[in-house]
């Protein structure tokens, strides 16, 4: 589902080198910058261990019209979530005097949200660092529109789409690697979003499996041999 775009009132105005084991030296891969402290938002639960850093769940088998009021109440919460950020992203290109249109959908269980046009590369930043910022910000936001901690996804001159690109061409190398030679390999640290990209594509291979090891900003994903 596509909402509309939303238009912002004024005009105006990377990830080739990526690490595939420990023995291949190169570019390390930026984490996540933590949250803001300074937005004050209210308290919400913890969240998720597993939301942003799982392995692939099963493919759901049960039908949609079984789920019922339930399902549509998780669609609607997470269409609203789009429509708050995309009204806090458009006030935000608003005040920078950014010209790019948004893009709001629904991808799986969470809303994502990009910003799209030209001259955008200063929200983005160096290895997606203003990107990552930028998202943790408008999740703030959504949360205290709805007082339910956000999981949204934020994406910005297409960058995320690049990157899943990559990585995903990384993890599958690498998990073929690993199914020949029955060695491990480690990856470079990542941020949540990469790591998730990469665990989604070792688990479509067939004998090899994937962890995660280590603690922020250095966290990083493990390609084993199945046992």
């Amino acid at each position: 589902m596509t909402s509309p775009q939303h238009q912002p009132g004024t005009d105006p105005g990377p990830g080739d080198s990526l690490v595939t084991a420990e023995a291949t030296s190169g570019a390390v891969l930026s984490p996540a910058p933590a949250p803001s402290s300074d937005a004050g938002p209210p308290v919400l639960p913890d969240a998720d261990a597993g939301s942003d850093d799982a392995l692939v769940e099963p493919v759901e088998t049960e039908p949609v019209r079984a789920r019922g009021a339930a399902g549509r109440a998780d669609e609607d919460l997470l269409v609203r979530e789009g429509d708050v950020a995309g009204d806090y992203l458009e006030r935000l290109l608003d005040i920078l005097d950014v010209d790019g249109d948004i893009d709001l959908d629904v991808e799986g269980d969470r809303a994502s949200v990009a910003i799209v046009g030209g001259g955008l590369d200063d929200l983005i930043g160096p290895d997606g660092a203003t990107l990552e910022a930028l998202q943790e910000l408008t999740r703030l936001a959504v949360a205290q529109s709805t007082g339910v901690r956000s999981r949204l996804m934020l994406d910005i001159g297409e960058f995320r789409a690049r990157r899943r690109a990559d990585l995903t061409a990384l993890a599958g190398a690498t998990a073929r690697r690993v199914a020949d030679s029955r060695q491990p390999e480690r990856l470079a640290p990542m941020n949540p979003f990469e790591r998730k990209v990469v665990h989604d594509v070792v688990a479509a291979v067939a004998g090899v499996r994937s962890e995660s090891e280590g603690e922020e900003p250095n966290r990083r994903v493990v390609v084993l041999p199945d046992q």
